[in-house]
């Protein structure tokens, strides 16, 4: 499994390809939250990092797939699955493995991101900066990277086709993460179901872990989210 893990993050950083996503992760969201007059962070009068965690999920939908898309697909197209499934490997490893270097990528993407926070703290009058909300925010957001990590991995396995992994990818973590939330305001279900089917919705989830209260059913939530991805891309696999 760590093979495989450690083969998958040589491969992303032998190339331009995961230095410029995590260049554009952090310039897009740097374009936004200080320079675009809209969402600029200089404009609220106060040290919070909220508008930083609304536009991440945004940025994520497309990333993720994009970092993900051809994790499986390509081993399909070229013919180096059948070389995989030779080595001492189950499917479960495969899958984890390729998972797991998906999630080192993601952080390497977060991490560069904390320097918001010494730029917000130092701007400050007081010099303080809610700590404990915005730790909430950025475990909401791995645990949101995560989810469409598996999602993405999910969709890699369906095809041969990157670009089609990619499109479908991006298009079932969109409906995910707000289409519950479209749905329940509906005049047909307010006042009644509304409730619980935004809660079915990632973007529930998300906004409640983002206030800085880790609740364990949000926690929960995201770890079965993650949990049927992965089945469902282990049962692909078997299938092959």
């Amino acid at each position: 499994m760590w093979s495989i893990c450690k083969k998958e993050l040589h491969q992303f950083f032998s190339n331009l390809t995961g230095y410029i996503a995590i260049i554009l992760f952090l310039l897009v969201n740097g374009i936004f939250l200080f320079v675009l007059k809209d969402s600029n962070l200089f404009d609220f009068g106060y040290a919070t990092l909220d508008k930083f965690f609304e536009l991440s999920p945004w940025i994520l939908i497309f990333l993720v797939p994009s970092i993900t898309m051809r994790s499986l697909s390509e081993e399909f197209k070229t013919g180096t699955f059948e070389i995989l499934k030779t080595k001492p490997l189950s499917n479960w490893q495969i899958v984890a493995g390729k998972y797991f270097s998906i999630l080192a990528v993601m952080l390497f993407v977060i991490i560069p991101t904390f320097i918001y926070i010494f730029t917000i703290k130092s701007l400050s009058a007081a010099g303080t900066i809610d700590g404990g909300g915005i730790a909430g925010s950025y475990i909401g957001l791995f645990l949101l990277a995560a989810v469409f990590a598996a999602i993405s991995l999910c969709c890699s396995s369906f095809t041969n086709n990157a670009v089609v992994a990619f499109l479908v990818s991006a298009f079932v973590c969109l409906v995910l993460y707000f289409g519950f939330n479209a749905i329940s305001k509906l005049p047909l279900f307010l006042g009644g179901a509304d409730y619980y089917i935004e809660m079915v919705g990632i973007d529930f989830h998300y906004r409640s872990i983002s206030r800085g209260v880790l609740d364990s059913r949000d926690v929960l939530y995201f770890i079965s989210l993650i949990c049927l991805f992965l089945l469902v891309t282990v049962q692909n696999l078997r299938k092959r």
